[in-house]
């Protein structure tokens, strides 16, 4: 199958990724990108490591051009940005939107967290693109809301357990650290190198993270029950990266635990649960994958999970070609068959 496919909001690091992806996707042709602020520049001009492998002319968002040259979009704009341009190519086109706009299904937990939905009307179209768990859904979807980098990280290992009744789901903590690529390319204080470097803090802290609704929608779906959790996100001085210590009540012993997940997962390309030791962020640096150590306390009776996934890769663009090989009928892995880098 041959797929011509856009991205909104190219020159992002997540629509750059997914150049870096799509460039070895078999098959696939980028035919348009956009970008407002360098429309008519030649990409490899405004990022140069694209120099001799990749160069498009971007474009301003042309909803002819899409419904020409497009079988498929990638939305790599902002929230609250990107429903307002999806919904004008949806009923044509297959989406993936990288954005929050149509992760959280209920109207009014959207406008709580994040303001007023432009489009509501398409909220109760688009699928939940948590690849290993709506696999037949995403299939038959024509518009899919790719997953937050921190929920991936947290609902592939928990997500198994829950289903089985091996954890308990209320008191579910989660401690999760990201690289600095996940506040993207803008400019902002936060994120410059003078303030992170030789630095570790937390943010959000208490119930104030946008991707908290995310995480407890999702497994209150597989708990049967409304599910909150306690989540902190920390910065860490790395550019790409994403590590999350996730500990649950329960009564199942490591064994048992480390085989449900892996059982769960067994057909699965890219989520693996190590036999011993425990992840680190080197170790799926540029893949797809996500990597999952686990103990037992004992004394405590709580599981200790370490999940770790390159943020922008199987935590956005990696996920997002990912769903696009599943809506397409294409083998998942398709485009994705990367070894990380190391060191």
């Amino acid at each position: 199958m041959s797929l011509s496919i856009g991205i909104l909001g190219a020159t992002g690091y997540t629509g750059a990724e997914l150049i870096r992806i799509l460039h070895n996707h078999e098959g696939s042709r980028i035919a348009y990108c956009s970008s407002r602020q360098y429309n008519g520049k030649k990409i490899a001009d405004v990022m140069p490591f694209f120099q001799g492998t990749f160069d498009i002319v971007l474009e301003d968002f042309d909803v002819e051009a899409i419904h020409s040259r497009c079988d498929v979009v990638f939305s790599c704009l902002p929230h609250g940005t990107s429903m307002d341009f999806i919904s004008r190519i949806e009923n044509s086109i297959k989406v993936v939107d990288l954005s929050a706009d149509y992760r959280i299904r209920d109207l009014d937990t959207y406008t709580a967290w994040y303001g007023e939905h432009t489009s509501p009307g398409t909220l109760n179209k688009a699928v939940y693109g948590l690849c290993e768990v709506y696999r037949e859904e995403i299939s038959k979807a024509r518009l899919v809301a790719n997953p937050g980098c921190y929920p991936t990280s947290i609902l592939l290992p928990l997500i198994p357990l829950l289903k089985a009744g091996l954890i308990d789901a209320d008191g579910i903590i989660a401690d999760s650290k990201s690289g600095i690529s996940g506040a993207g390319r803008g400019l902002s204080l936060k994120s410059h190198i003078c303030e992170t470097g030789e630095s570790f803090s937390a943010y959000k802290v208490g119930r104030a993270h946008r991707h908290i609704p995310e995480i407890e929608q999702e497994l209150g779906v597989v708990a049967g029950k409304p599910v909150a959790v306690d989540f902190t996100p920390h910065l860490i001085p790395i550019t790409r990266g994403m590590l999350s210590t996730i500990y649950a009540a329960t009564e199942a012993d490591e064994s048992t635990l480390k085989d449900c997940i892996a059982s769960y997962y067994h057909d699965s390309r890219f989520v693996h649960v190590l036999k011993a030791d425990f992840p680190s962020t080197k170790d799926v640096r540029g893949t797809n994958n996500c990597l999952i150590g686990l103990a037992k306390n004992d004394r405590t009776k709580k599981a200790v999970i370490v999940s770790v996934i390159d943020n922008l890769t199987k935590g956005a663009s990696g996920q997002a070609v990912q769903n696009m090989n599943i809506m397409f009928g294409l083998p998942e892995s398709q485009g994705l068959d990367y070894l990380p880098l190391f060191p």
